[in-house]
């Protein structure tokens, strides 16, 4: 056998430019010069985050003779990703720049990925790792869903902006990467129980990411470009440890699973940021971890850390803990084939999040 073309091969995604600064939204356009993007464009934001951001970017590419169309997108769902499709399409676009919050980003993202063509990430928030990674969420209506997408060919994140954006949207965020802490050793697991494929460098990196962030805790404030930066690099390293084991598996396990599960069972949600925050304080506490210091570092960083924080009742809590591992059955996880209703009351008290 030729030992050569044994081994095995894998493709990995990674941006090409990641710019982060202070006004570098004003370099949109030498981003897009230095990429050899040229041709029509089409921006796809939000209602708000239009007059934040998607504005100044479309003005921008337009001074630079740039043929620049905004599409307003109301939601993450497969029928704006449809309509950003074809309006794409009738615009003859080369590329798109998801301009906004998680949710523009990932029908950019999507629908970039269905025409195979390029786009841009231009965050306004840091409140998930949505803004760099290679899955976007997207809700059929009923439930949302982790689908493959592109890696973004280049992330601007002006931290000026990012940093204007409410606080909670940030800490939103540091919920999303400490959750790496729990991913990781579901991972684990999985490769230890189940033969899963397991990346130590790409674990690695998503741990190191979540350590950093950790110990930045106390310097994270609001209205700091200086923690906005923070967080951005953190969601960037996220982001590029998914894309080095070709999987969410460094970022997303039971606690993303149970945050997922909210979202059905609860008529209220929280951020997903803050629900996976929860989420990983009961998970850690499951594979026997620190939970307790977690929590701590959680409420320094003002993320929500119980059910009432989280404005969702404490029954909604137990039900996802019973059906968050339907959510993706073949990701094995520390919940297994699934809690008992007592097993799952006892670790969301214990833990604190339910009285």
């Amino acid at each position: 056998m030729n030992k050569e073309k044994d081994i095995k091969r894998k493709w990995m995604q990674l941006p090409r430019n990641v710019v982060v600064g202070h006004g570098v939204i004003n370099e949109v356009a030498d981003v897009c010069d230095d990429l050899k993007l040229s041709g029509p464009a089409t921006i796809v934001t939000g209602k708000t985050t239009n007059k934040i951001a998607g504005e100044i970017v479309h003005d921008l590419l337009e001074q630079c003779g740039r043929d620049t169309d905004i599409m307003i997108s109301k939601s993450a769902t497969m029928e704006q990703v449809e309509a950003v499709i074809e309006q794409a399409v009738q615009n003859r676009s080369n590329y798109l720049l998801g301009v906004g919050g998680g949710k523009s980003i990932d029908v950019a993202k999507l629908a970039a990925t269905k025409l195979g063509i390029p786009y841009l990430s231009i965050p306004t928030a840091a409140s998930h790792d949505g803004i760099v990674s290679s899955r976007a969420s997207i809700s059929n209506g009923e439930k949302t869903t982790s689908v493959q997408a592109n890696s973004p060919m280049a992330v601007v994140a002006d931290t000026e902006i990012i940093a204007r954006a409410p606080y909670r949207l940030l800490a939103a965020g540091c919920g999303d990467i400490i959750s790496n802490y729990t991913a990781v050793l579901d991972w684990e697991l999985a490769h230890r129980l189940r033969n899963v494929s397991f990346s130590e460098y790409a674990a690695a990196l998503s741990r190191m990411t979540a350590k950093i962030l950790i110990d930045s805790a106390e310097s994270i404030k609001p209205d700091l470009e200086s923690s906005a930066r923070i967080v951005v690099k953190a969601l960037v390293s996220s982001g590029v440890a998914m894309s080095t084991a070709g999987s969410s598996r460094p970022a997303s396990g039971s606690e993303h699973m149970f945050s997922h599960a909210l979202d059905m069972v609860s008529p209220v949600c929280a951020h997903h940021g803050e629900q996976c925050a929860v989420g990983t304080i009961m998970m850690m506490y499951l594979h026997g971890g620190d939970w307790r210091n977690i929590r701590e570092v959680l409420k320094t960083l003002r993320v929500p850390v119980s059910a009432e924080e989280l404005g969702i009742e404490d029954k909604y809590i137990l039900e996802a803990l019973l059906v968050a591992h339907t959510i993706r059955p073949q990701r094995y996880t520390i919940l297994g084939s699934g809690l008992t209703p007592s097993a799952a009351e006892k670790v969301a008290k214990i833990t604190k999040v339910i009285k």
